[in-house]
C-alpha cells in the first residue's frame, strides 16, 4: 500500500482546546490541519483506494476483526477518553466501544453476503446487479457518540472497498485520533483512513475536492442543509442522519408504570443527548396525571453524578458552554413552569449543570415549557400536538458539533383506548 502522506498541522490556526465538561478544567490541546493538508490527504486517500478496492473480502475482514480486538482490549481507556472530552459516563463509554467492536465483527462476517451480485431478469440474456466501491467518503461526525458514529460508517465503507476522511466534532479531537490509530494498527492503509482536525468552514471545500466521491453527516438540520447543498452543487452522493422528534403515544389501556419507565429510558439515553431520545410524550387526557407522576418517579433513578465513577447514570452536558446556556434557559422559564426543570451544579460544583428530572405539573390553560419538559392542554386529537423546537447544545459553529438534543414535551389529548406505542 502507499506510504502515509505527511500532514504538517501548522500552528497558524488556533489549537483545539479540550475541556472536561464535568470539571471545567482544560485537557489536551491539538493543532489543527490546514485546508492544503486536507486536500493532500484526499489525494493520497484516492491513490490508496485504487489498491484497496482490489483486496479481497477476506483480507478486509481480517483487518476489521483485528480492529474489534483492539477496541475490546483498550475499551476502558477509550471510555475514559470520551468521558474527559464530552462527559459521557464511563459505563456508557465502555458499552459504546463494545458496540463498535461488535459492528466491526458483524460487517467483517457479512459484507460479502450483502454485496454479492444479484441476478436480474431482463427478459432474455444474462444480467446481474453489482455493487462497486464509490471511492473516498468524507464523514462529518458529531460529539454525542464519538466512537460509534464513526465506526458505524467506517466499518461498512471499508468492507465495501472504500476509503474515508474523518472530520469529527471540534470537542472530541482525541477520540478522532484514537479511532485513526485503532484502524491503522489493525492494518488499514494509513492513507486510506485519515482524521482531519479542521474547522467547519473547510468542509465545503473538501466536499468539492475531486478526490472525494461522497459525504455522510450526522448532525443538525441546518448542518445537513449545508452539506447537502455543497454535495448537490457538484452532484456527489450524500447520506444525512438528522435525528427527529418521534412521538411516544400513551393511550388509555396502557400499563402506565411500564410506559413511564420506557419513556424515561428513551428520554435519558446517553444522558438525553441523542437524536433518537424520546422527546414528545402524547398522553390521553384521562391518564395524564398518573403518567406524569410515574414519569417523575422513573426519572428520579437518574442521579446526577461524576461521569468518571462507576455506576453513574447521568453526567454533565457535553460542554461547559452547553450547560451554561441550558441553565440560563431553565431560569428564564422556571417562573412560568415551576418544578419543571431545576438548575444545578456539576458533580464537582465548579460548572453549571442541569438536573434532567421531569416534574411537570399540569395547570389548566397554563402552557409550561422548559428545555426538557412541557405540559399543554389540547382539545383536539393527541396526534396534533405542536412540535417543540430542536435545540442543539454546541460548543462551536462546526456542522459536526450540532448533534440533536431536542426538548421533551408532554401533551394531553383525547383518543380511543389502545395500547401505548411509538409513533
Amino acid at each position: 500500500m502507499t506510504e502515509q502522506a505527511e500532514l504538517t498541522r501548522p500552528q497558524t490556526r488556533k489549537p483545539l482546546q479540550t475541556v472536561n465538561p464535568a470539571t471545567g478544567e482544560p485537557g489536551r490541546t491539538y493543532n489543527q490541519h490546514s485546508i492544503e493538508d486536507a486536500h493532500g490527504a484526499a489525494t493520497a486517500a484516492h491513490k490508496a483506494f485504487h489498491e484497496w478496492r482490489r483486496t479481497s473480502f477476506d483480507q478486509r475482514a481480517a483487518i476489521l476483526h483485528k480492529a474489534a480486538e483492539i477496541l475490546r482490549a483498550r475499551k476502558d481507556g477509550f471510555a475514559r477518553l470520551m468521558t474527559a472530552e464530552m462527559g459521557k459516563t464511563v459505563d456508557d463509554g465502555r458499552a459504546e466501544v463494545e458496540k463498535c467492536a461488535f459492528h466491526c465483527d458483524w460487517f467483517a462476517d457479512h459484507a460479502e453476503e450483502y454485496l454479492r451480485h444479484e441476478p436480474a431478469d431482463i427478459g432474455g440474456g444474462e444480467a446481474f446487479i453489482t455493487f462497486n466501491p464509490l471511492g473516498i467518503v468524507l464523514a462529518v461526525m458529531p460529539w454525542n457518540f464519538p466512537f460509534w458514529q464513526v465506526f458505524r460508517a467506517a466499518a461498512p465503507a471499508l468492507m465495501a472497498g472504500n476509503g474515508m476522511l474523518l472530520k469529527h466534532a471540534s470537542n472530541v479531537p482525541g477520540s478522532a485520533l484514537a479511532i485513526e490509530e485503532v484502524l491503522h494498527q489493525a492494518g488499514v492503509p494509513k492513507d486510506l483512513f485519515r482524521t482531519l482536525l479542521l474547522p467547519s468552514s473547510d468542509v465545503e471545500a473538501l466536499i468539492k475536492d475531486k478526490n472525494v466521491s461522497a459525504v455522510t453527516l450526522t448532525g443538525s438540520v441546518p448542518a445537513g442543509r449545508s452539506v447537502a447543498t455543497a454535495a448537490g452543487s457538484v452532484l456527489k452522493k450524500c447520506v444525512l442522519e438528522l435525528g427527529g422528534a418521534d412521538a411516544y403515544v400513551v393511550l388509555e389501556d396502557a400499563d402506565i408504570a411500564s410506559a413511564a419507565k420506557i419513556a424515561a429510558t428513551s428520554r435519558m439515553v446517553n444522558g438525553g443527548q441523542s437524536c433518537i431520545a424520546g422527546k414528545r410524550f402524547i398522553v390521553v387526557r384521562s391518564i395524564i396525571e398518573q403518567f406524569e407522576a410515574a414519569l417523575v418517579e422513573a426519572m428520579r433513578g437518574y442521579e446526577f453524578g461524576d461521569p468518571a465513577k462507576e455506576g453513574t447514570r447521568l453526567g454533565p452536558m457535553q460542554s461547559v458552554n452547553a450547560a451554561t446556556r441550558s441553565t440560563a434557559r431553565s431560569r428564564r422559564v422556571s417562573p412560568r413552569a415551576p418544578g419543571c426543570c431545576s438548575a444545578a451544579r456539576s458533580p464537582t460544583g465548579k460548572v453549571p449543570g442541569i438536573r434532567r428530572q421531569c416534574s411537570a405539573t399540569s395547570v389548566p390553560g397554563s402552557p409550561r415549557m422548559t428545555r426538557k419538559c412541557s405540559v399543554r392542554s389540547q382539545r383536539s386529537s393527541p396526534l396534533r400536538t405542536k412540535r417543540t423546537r430542536s435545540e442543539s447544545p454546541t460548543t462551536a459553529s462546526s456542522v459536526s458539533d450540532q448533534a440533536c438534543s431536542p426538548a421533551t414535551s408532554i401533551a394531553a389529548g383525547a383518543s380511543p383506548p389502545r395500547n401505548s406505542r411509538r409513533a
